[in-house]
């Protein structure tokens, strides 16, 4: 990946995913699959079922979702993970996704996020890795504290590499951090993450 697209990756994540539930007068973060596409419009089934539709601003960016795996996961990477707190105070992942170097620090800390109820997203830099009887626990830290995140096989592991608009079809999961609704219905994005060969974003 050349510098100038690692700059814009980076710039554009961290517009987007650092962004927290605000109103949704404002924003509209979507989970959804394509359904067709109208010229511009991409018309998407959001996994609430209602029918949304999504255009992009100039020069947007596109980015797929590779699979990866635990071994991949190494002491001192940046990584996001979004789960539910455990009675011990340690979070259990769905999912793990790994930043490129360019992406770290995006999103950084530990906060509400609406994947499941009263799930987290923790992003932070992994200081330690211990395997255990459930799974891998991943010891994190960010700016504010620190957690203990637990991997269980069930757990998605992924990485980001940069995607292409042709990628874009009719059955495509994708996942929008905060699209702006328009004056006329429609919601915008400068950035589409998105799953290929039937995959899709967990977070």
């Amino acid at each position: 990946m050349s510098g100038t697209i690692q700059r814009m990756f980076a710039a554009s994540f961290a517009l987007i995913c650092i962004t927290l539930p605000a109103s949704a007068q404002e924003t509209v973060r979507i989970r959804g699959t394509i359904e067709r596409i109208e010229g511009p419009v991409y018309v998407v089934k959001n996994r609430d079922g209602a029918e949304l539709k999504l255009t992009v601003t100039d020069n947007p960016l596109f980015v797929a979702i590779a699979p990866s795996t635990m071994a991949d996961i190494k002491p001192g990477m940046f990584v996001g993970s979004a789960g539910t707190m455990q009675p011990d105070g340690t979070q259990k992942a769905i999912e793990v996704h790994i930043f490129p170097e360019s992406m770290r620090g995006t999103g950084e800390g530990h906060y509400d996020w609406d994947l499941k109820p009263q799930t987290k997203m923790t992003n932070a830099n992994v200081e330690q890795t211990v395997a255990g009887t459930e799974g891998q626990m991943l010891s994190v830290k960010y700016k504010d504290g620190e957690k203990k995140l637990l991997v269980t096989p069930e757990t998605v592991v992924v990485t980001y590499v940069a995607g292409n608009k042709d990628d874009l079809k009719p059955g495509t999961r994708i996942f929008v951090g905060a699209a702006k609704r328009q004056a006329d219905g429609t919601l915008q994005t400068p950035r589409i993450t998105y799953g290929r060969n039937g995959a899709g974003p967990a977070f």
